[in-house]
């Protein structure tokens, strides 16, 4: 078993430990703030409370902060602060511990206490309504000329609301829409969010950008009594405004605003805020300012918490990586530790990895190193092979080629004697008997090759040679219908080396030429042709032998492998012998297709150069 596997195990048995004994244990206040605050005897601590900024951060402090001011006179050795903040950034001040109180409304709280640990220390009364605890609502709002008349009529319009959050308001109204069993996630065509304050809302419906303004309970009542509005204006839909209220409404009413604690905040000082705010009469400035009528025990929350059932508001959808962060900033002792382990797990793993790649490559590439070795080996078994049997054959062909060469001799001189040598039979065999010199001198070459040593050199025409192989191949031209066409340099271009090997080359290069145009796959209706350029090009003889033949089927340097060809009946030596013998000149041999030279005379098949330099012949 590998060790990151081990590893990776491990970490998994320490998540799930953790959480069993997390899930049996209550959560402690170090686990909920970074620095958890603590009172000193006669030391006064100061407490930041967040409360929604509906209206504006100016208004929001204006509104709040003679509350802060009056429990900072009630509470013993604390002092308060008022932080307008919206929905978002009071959870994230609230798990970071810059703020110990919320202002809120109950939606917002239950949505809060399921990922933080908060309590509930009391309700605040209404200021209009005969102070009712019940004041939290939705109010939906359309021009008065709209054609929109009731909820039914509300579907596939434009809408705007506050945020999604918002149980005065967008929460509220979706609720309504769900209870009279429409599918809330595409009831409306467009929803767009504008946040705080609200009175854009009402603005976008008056503008026309919006069809449909969702706010919360009162704010148009607000508006119209700030001069901001006129009621004559706007009509709102589902008007089920209760008895003795002052504001219209279109859904049900849930509990006001609460103020909540976190409950790393003493309880001391919980117990003195929850004491200060219910005896708190709604005649005090802090009240008046404030809006209200004072505060009451905590309401029950049976309504918000069947809303949020109904709807499933309180599934978390916010991404999992940010549901982790909360949980280790929550939980940062054991956190931080397995998001550590984590990490060089993935690192540890991560190098693992790299070090197998590596090994893999090195392995693939010692394979491959071993499969080329490997053909080397039974190419030079076969040449072993092929030498041991070629010396047998020299050995063997040297004597019957020596007897025909004495009896083509030996004719010869007795055609001489008796009738001359103009006659027909003498010139047969003298071309007998050049033949079979020439034979024999192959096989006396192929024995030295075989053997290692050698060969003999002397200086002969590059042209003279030309025309002695084409005399020999011109059967087989006239067999096969070739139209043979020569373009030589009249300059006369002496060689010096092996003379036989010379002659050897080319005799292959135009066999191979013969065989390419005599293919079955060659069209009928082409013409068959080889055309021989020889010339001196920059110090050097330039040879090129064109064929309309089949062409080339495989790379360049294939051909001149030991043992590779194409032919069905081909050993795969023809041209590797003649590259090693155009290589004791100081030259090479090469092979292109004729579309890929300039000066070919057609596009297709093969073409063979070869380049000797006229100042690199061996000595």
């Amino acid at each position: 078993m590998r060790f990151d596997t081990l590893l990776i195990g491990a970490l998994s048995l320490i998540l799930a430990g953790y959480l069993t004994q997390a899930s049996a244990q209550p959560v402690t206040p170090d686990a909920v703030i970074e620095k958890p605050i603590t009172t000193q005897a006669h030391a006064e601590v100061h407490y930041r409370v967040a409360v929604l900024a509906n209206y504006g951060v100016a208004k929001s402090i204006e509104r709040w902060q003679p509350l802060m001011d009056y429990l900072s006179q009630n509470v013993a050795n604390a002092s308060f602060e008022v932080v307008p903040l919206d929905f978002n950034n009071m959870n994230k001040k609230l798990i970071s511990g810059d703020i110990q109180f919320v202002v809120t409304n109950p939606g917002h709280y239950f949505n809060m206490s399921g990922d933080y640990p908060i309590s509930w220390l009391a309700t605040m009364k209404s200021n209009q309504h005969n102070g009712s605890t019940f004041a939290i609502g939705a109010t939906i709002i359309v021009r008065k000329d709209s054609h929109l008349l009731s909820v039914d009529d509300l579907a596939g319009h434009s809408v705007v609301a506050s945020d999604p959050n918002a149980l005065g308001g967008y929460q509220a109204a979706i609720g309504l829409i769900h209870s009279m069993d429409y599918s809330t996630s595409n009831f409306f065509s467009k929803v767009t969010f504008l946040g705080f304050p609200l009175e854009p809302l009402i603005y976008q419906v008056r503008d026309g950008t919006a069809d449909i303004a969702i706010t919360p309970f009162c704010t148009l009542e607000q508006m119209v009594a700030e001069g901001y509005i006129k009621a004559s204006d706007y009509r709102v839909i589902n008007d089920v405004t209760p008895a003795d209220y002052e504001c219209a409404v279109s859904t049900p009413l849930y509990p006001n605003w609460s103020f909540a604690s976190s409950d790393a905040v003493p309880l001391m000082v919980r117990t003195g805020i929850t004491r200060a705010l219910l005896s708190i009469s709604m005649d005090d400035p802090a009240s008046i300012i404030g809006q209200n009528r004072g505060w009451a025990a905590p309401i029950s929350q049976f309504q918000v918490v069947k809303l949020f059932n109904d709807l499933n508001l309180n599934a978390d959808d916010s991404p999992v990586h940010l549901q982790v962060w909360q949980w280790i900033k929550l939980n940062q002792k054991w956190g931080f530790s397995l998001l550590g382990l984590f990490v060089i797990a993935t690192i540890y793993h991560l190098w693992l990895e790299y070090k197998f790649r590596q090994k893999s490559e090195f392995l693939i590439n010692t394979e491959r190193q071993l499969k080329n070795k490997a053909l080397q080996l039974e190419r030079m078994q076969s040449a072993a092979i092929l030498g041991e049997i070629g010396a047998g054959l020299a050995h063997e062909l040297n004597q019957p080629i020596a007897a025909i060469t004495q009896y083509s001799e030996g004719g010869m001189i007795e055609q001489a004697k008796n009738i001359g040598t103009n006659s027909v039979q003498y010139q047969l065999l003298e071309k007998i008997h050049q033949q079979s010199m020439r034979a024999g001198e192959i096989v006396h070459r192929i024995r030295e090759l075989l053997q290692r040593k050698g060969t003999a050199s002397t200086e002969f025409d590059a042209q003279e040679q030309l025309m002695v192989c084409l005399d020999l191949l011109e059967h087989e031209f006239e067999k096969e219908k070739i139209n043979i066409k020569t373009q030589l340099t009249t300059t006369e271009i002496k060689l010096q080396g092996d003379k036989v090997g010379f002659c050897q080359v080319l005799i292959n290069v135009l066999k191979n030429a013969i065989d390419a145009v005599s293919e079955k796959e060659f069209p009928l209706h082409s013409r068959k042709r080889i055309l021989i350029d020889l010339h001196i090009v920059d110090q050097s003889l330039q040879l090129k032998i064109y064929d309309n033949g089949i062409g080339l089927t495989c790379a360049n340097d294939d051909f001149k492998t030991s043992f590779f060809s194409t032919k069905a009946n081909g050993l795969g030596l023809g041209l590797a012998i003649c590259s090693d013998v155009i290589a004791l000149f100081g030259g090479q041999i090469n092979l292109s297709k004729c579309k890929d030279d300039p000066s070919s005379p057609w596009r297709y098949g093969c073409r063979v150069l070869i380049v000797i330099p006229l100042n690199a012949m061996p000595d």
